[in-house]
């Protein structure tokens, strides 16, 4: 029996709504992640295809579809919500309290005319990347399963459909808090604040100002979170307020993708037309969006606005030096060295951005070229331009060592994934489980890393990605 010890379920009804999951005609099996339900001490045998389906409810669930808002690229929209997941409940593991949901297990009160389920393509898409961020060493929501359900889903064409199970410290969101603030809730608002510091930020509840404190440490794990994912070239691609965890997790992997061809403003999301959460913006996005965050909490902060507002601001006003020193702390260990040096860093990625460079592929080259192996400059349009750059470079002590434990041999490249989908989709799963399989170490070079670290050909380049819905 799933261990469940549900705790969102007892906040006030205006927190969710309560259904069970759609039932699906034929579920089965198709991914089953044996290393997570081990790590955090679940039975596997209590999870079989039609618990994973939504077609049983399992003895002490309570699923839920929750409410919350959002910005969505600038927009407010006051009710989102779950509009085709459930949280089934919770449990407590050795590794703490996690969620458990069911992504694509139906319609809900917010589906907002959509049919709340998931296509098999994009099940997997999330499985596969979210899996290979954790072992990328990146904060995020896990994957547990995913089950067909037998059912074809509407899209561009009938694709086959899935749900995914999604484990994830909660689903608490910046837009969580914005539903009930836009409502004017106050007593909403002040209970999510509470259970909310409760479950992520326990020392907040002992400072002199709880609500501000919180701020200041959701803050503090986005700056980090964003850095990390900059230094791995990974473009989040819908960094809407209702993507932002309040965990610090990474969460939603739609039209997500990671950096080839090296250039700050690069954008693969096919709705994202305006450039806004480009890689090199998205420290600003993240910014602004815990101003919005920042604004929820003003009551409980101080009950005299123009102080409320100051001691926000004030805490606000951290973020682009906190995000600067995760960057630079991390860009140094990218290049070995001990310290940060960010106008290094800063010369290194213009060049990059200016000569076509492969993210990932150079840093992988550029730490055996510490070690004594050969020169990554044949990745540049214009080599000289490496070399004036690495003299600079040379004179700061790299450690090939520090490096190595930096710079994955390999990332989920898009035309990789897009390879493995198709392959999926049409029945034969085995090249997305030789990547998935390769993904599992990333930091290591093996042979079977070999077929994954080539940058795409002229015509296997991904231009645009899709969030799946």
């Amino acid at each position: 029996m799933i261990p469940f010890d549900n705790t969102f379920a007892t906040l006030p009804p205006q927190f969710f709504d309560r259904q069970d999951p759609v039932p699906v005609p034929a579920p089965e099996m198709v991914l089953f992640n044996d290393a997570l339900a081990q790590t955090l001490g679940l039975d596997p045998a209590d999870f079989p295809p039609e618990v994973l389906a939504g077609n049983r409810v399992p003895e002490g669930a309570t699923p839920l579809a929750a409410a919350y808002a959002g910005h969505q690229f600038g927009g407010f929209s006051p009710q989102l919500g779950d509009g085709r997941a459930l949280l089934l409940g919770e449990v407590v593991t050795p590794r703490g309290r996690f969620d458990i949901q069911l992504k694509g297990s139906g319609p809900t009160v917010f589906s907002r005319n959509g049919d709340g389920r998931a296509t098999l393509s994009a099940a997997l898409r999330e499985y596969l990347i979210s899996e290979a961020m954790a072992a990328l060493r990146v904060p995020t929501t896990r994957a547990l399963a995913v089950v067909k359900t037998g059912a074809e889903v509407p899209r561009d064409t009938l694709e086959p459909g899935a749900v995914l199970t999604r484990i994830a410290a909660s689903h608490i969101r910046v837009g969580s808090f914005q539903f009930h603030y836009a409502r004017r809730d106050t007593q909403a608002v002040n209970r999510l604040i509470d259970y909310t510091i409760a479950r992520h930020y326990p020392s907040a509840a002992d400072s002199p100002n709880p609500a501000l404190s919180l701020l200041q440490q959701v803050l503090e794990s986005q700056a980090a979170l964003v850095a990390k994912w900059m230094q791995l070239g990974f473009i989040h691609g819908v960094m809407n307020t209702d993507n932002m965890a309040i965990s610090g997790e990474t969460i939603d992997y739609g039209p997500c993708a990671f950096v080839d061809t090296f250039h700050p403003d690069t954008v693969f999301s096919s709705i994202d037309r305006q450039g806004r959460y480009a890689w090199g913006r998205q420290a600003g996005i993240a910014h602004w969006n815990l101003a919005q965050f920042g604004t929820t909490l003003l009551g409980r902060i101080d009950p005299d606005p123009a102080q409320a507002r100051k001691l926000a601001q004030e805490t606000l006003d951290r973020f682009p030096d906190r995000f600067a020193q995760h960057y630079n702390a991390g860009f140094a260990r990218k290049l070995g060295l001990s310290r940060p040096a960010p106008d290094l860093v800063n010369d290194l990625l213009s060049d990059m951005a200016n000569n076509g460079v492969d993210f990932t592929l150079f840093f992988h080259r550029l730490t055996g070229f510490a070690a004594g192996g050969d020169s990554p400059r044949a990745l540049y349009d214009t080599p000289g331009a490496f070399d004036t750059w690495a003299e600079s470079w040379r004179a700061a002590g790299p450690d090939a060592d520090i490096m190595r434990a930096e710079n994955p041999v390999i990332i989920p490249r898009n035309h990789q994934v897009d390879r493995a989908l198709k392959a999926a989709t049409a029945g034969d799963m085995a090249p997305f489980r030789r990547l998935h399989a390769a993904l599992a170490t990333p930091y290591q070079d093996s042979p079977d890393k070999a077929p994954y670290q080539a940058p795409p050909t002229a015509d296997e380049i991904i231009h645009a990605t899709f969030c799946g819905t």
